[in-house]
């Protein structure tokens, strides 16, 4: 008994094709692989997990970029159709303890019957949120069986995706999800909220950005001064960025202060002077 196929067709550039090979994505959302740090990196591949569940291959990834952990959940069709839905690790541990209720109100079913299906085909429905995201559960009966569609929306828009699991495999799902979980947590890690945007800023020849970013030692700021053939870089972590502003605060005070000194006024006046009495100088002929 085959399932149907779900997802709306290609969400984001997957990262495999029908065969398993890996392609490179090209999609863009909260935890994208493809989102890359300031600094240009891309995320890391932390573990996967690949299952085979009737005519489809699901690629259970673990990933980690600057907003944290998260999985990656790839459908790939026997047809070669692919979709794919993000997971944060906490969610997916909400996901796996609705796959046991699933699997058990599944398991209480009788056998289906064509003639009698449900009007929506829905047979059991759940939602979880996190964050923007919003998922929605709906274990699903239709004249090719029995399955659960996981859609993930996202409030701001965009583009539904979605992925179908028969529900014969549900059981096989939620297992390599534990593994999962009991190697990497539930815990998503990251900073919790939008970094703040990069920054620029032009002195004569000179250009200066401030980058923020994040790795598995917490948040920080890098500065680069760039000229036509030079480039250079300084780290700054977060931990330090009030101290590191209290220096900068300090020198510009005590320039400030030099500068309006009397004896710095004084030799200003002096240069105006001479300035001026150059100007007032006939021109030799």
């Amino acid at each position: 008994m085959s399932d149907i196929g779900s997802g709306d067709g290609d969400l984001g550039g997957p990262k495999y094709n029908a065969a398993g090979s890996s392609m490179e994505g090209a999609g863009r959302c909260d935890f994208d692989p493809s989102v890359k740090t300031p600094q240009g990196q891309t995320e890391q591949e932390l573990a996967t997990k690949m299952l085979q569940i009737q005519s489809k291959r699901f690629y259970l990834d673990v990933k980690q970029n600057r907003r944290g952990r998260f999985i990656k959940v790839a459908e790939i069709g026997a047809d070669g159709r692919r979709s794919q839905v993000y997971l944060a690790l906490s969610t997916a541990a909400e996901f796996r303890d609705h796959l046991s209720t699933f699997s058990d109100y599944y398991a209480s079913l009788g056998p289906p019957n064509p003639d009698n299906l449900p009007e929506d085909g829905k047979l059991k429905s759940e939602m979880m949120t996190k964050d923007n995201r919003r998922y929605y559960l709906d274990l699903k009966e239709n004249a090719r069986g029995r399955f659960l569609r996981v859609s993930q929306t996202i409030t701001r828009g965009g583009p539904r995706s979605q992925i179908a699991i028969p529900a014969q495999g549900m059981i096989e799902f939620r297992d390599a999800l534990t593994d999962l979980l009991e190697e990497f947590g539930t815990n998503d890690g990251g900073f919790k909220g939008d970094l703040p945007e990069e920054r620029h800023m032009k002195v004569d020849n000179k250009n200066f950005y401030f980058d923020i970013g994040q790795n598995n030692r917490g948040v920080y700021m890098r500065i680069s001064e760039v000229k036509s053939n030079f480039r250079t870089a300084i780290t700054v972590p977060e931990k330090c960025w009030t101290r590191f502003r209290d220096i900068f605060n300090d020198y510009c005070e005590k320039m400030k202060k030099s500068s309006e000194s009397p004896s710095s006024i004084t030799a200003d006046n002096n240069t105006i002077q001479q300035q001026q009495q150059q100007q007032q100088q006939p021109q030799a002929k």
